[in-house]
């Protein structure tokens, strides 16, 4: 610092300390002049109080100046708690609106994993997840494609491959003519117009088409006991929908080829998701035991007495008001039914 800016700096302060070097400059003169008798001793006692009061005012004007300071100490820290306030709220909101814009994109992440599908290009995916499939798992009414469709196909790429094959099926139960009656009254409150074949459904109906998918799995299961492991699983629960996953996809549709299906690819989110959604449903419905479908020997066209003795092993007695005629239509849907892409309830299309 040079000797100018000294000067200055040594100025400032005196001005701002002006009492205090006066108080400081008149008591050392007047200390001084009394003590070499220069004035009075009378007048250094007077001119005592006039210091202390000096000193007295710097004090006050010093407490005044920091009273003062403090309050501006106090507002500003008030202004930085608030301004800190807003800032955490706003950091609050931005936190939110982050975390909206990463469900949002999970979101269109996942429908951008789900493709959709009509009529014949259901079927060409459908025939794409059986290929090479090592399993096959359906959820859904009657099981009419998967029986009609899926599992012959999936058998033969099976023995020719030599390779085993697993197919768990979750469909209706078929001893339930209350749940059949409402199966089938769903779909025909669903019909479009008075043309819908959805209007000729029935409940029996409903009920010939679940017996002849459990029948074609027993038969199937004799012929391949060692590379086919099938599972049956009976549910109390009707829905619009019918899932089925192989190792490659998964398919949810609903009803017939005029609604669009879900196409999900393995890897993909929703795929395992759904997949374990799948296994807990099927782990709460009522087994059938379809391993007692070994200890009665099914012809490659079983009979009728075949037939009845079947579901009675398997505790699925048929009704008692069932003719040979029902258990001859059971046995032809079971194995001698065209294979059509979509088949439903009452022998009419749709998805089962």
């Amino acid at each position: 610092m040079g000797f100018g800016a000294q000067i200055k700096a040594n100025l400032i302060w005196a001005k701002n300390n002006a009492e205090s070097v006066v108080a400081i400059v008149l008591a050392v003169t007047m200390s001084v002049l009394g003590i070499v008798d220069v004035i009075p001793a009378d007048l250094v006692g007077k001119v005592i109080p006039l210091t202390l009061g000096v000193v007295a005012f710097a004090m006050l004007r010093d407490r005044w100046r920091q009273e003062s300071v403090n309050e501006k100490v106090e507002q500003t820290v008030a202004d930085v708690a608030d301004t800190l306030h807003q800032l955490h709220e706003r950091l609050d909101r931005t936190a939110t609106i982050d975390e909206l814009l990463t469900s949002t994109q999970r979101t269109l992440d996942g429908l951008a994993a789900v493709r959709f599908a009509l009529g014949n290009e259901v079927s060409d995916v459908l025939a794409q997840a059986r290929t090479g499939t090592d399993r096959w798992i359906f959820k859904g009414g009657t099981g009419a494609h998967t029986r009609v469709v899926t599992l012959p196909d999936c058998v033969r790429q099976a023995l020719h491959d030599r390779r085993e094959l697993l197919v768990r099926m979750e469909i209706l139960d078929p001893t339930n003519v209350e749940l059949c009656d409402r199966y089938a009254a769903l779909y025909r409150s669903l019909a479009e117009g008075a043309e819908d074949d959805a209007r000729t459904w029935t409940g029996k109906g409903t009920q010939i088409e679940l017996y002849a998918t459990i029948l074609s799995a027993c038969w199937h299961k004799q012929r391949l006991p060692h590379l086919l492991d099938i599972e049956i699983g009976l549910t109390s629960s009707v829905s619009m929908f019918r899932w089925d996953l192989s190792s490659r996809y998964l398919i949810v549709t609903q009803r017939g080829p005029r609604f669009p299906a879900m196409i999900i690819e393995r890897g993909r989110p929703y795929y395992d998701s759904w997949s374990i959604e799948l296994r807990t449903s099927f782990a709460e419905s009522r087994r059938v035991p379809i391993d007692r479908a070994l200890t009665v020997q099914l012809a490659e066209q079983p009979g009728i007495a075949e037939v009845r003795e079947l579901f009675d092993a398997l505790e699925l007695s048929l009704p008692a008001d069932y003719d040979d005629a029902d258990v001859d239509d059971i046995v032809a849907k079971a194995l001698r039914d065209s294979a059509r892409p979509l088949r439903g309830a009452g022998d009419q299309l749709g998805v089962g």
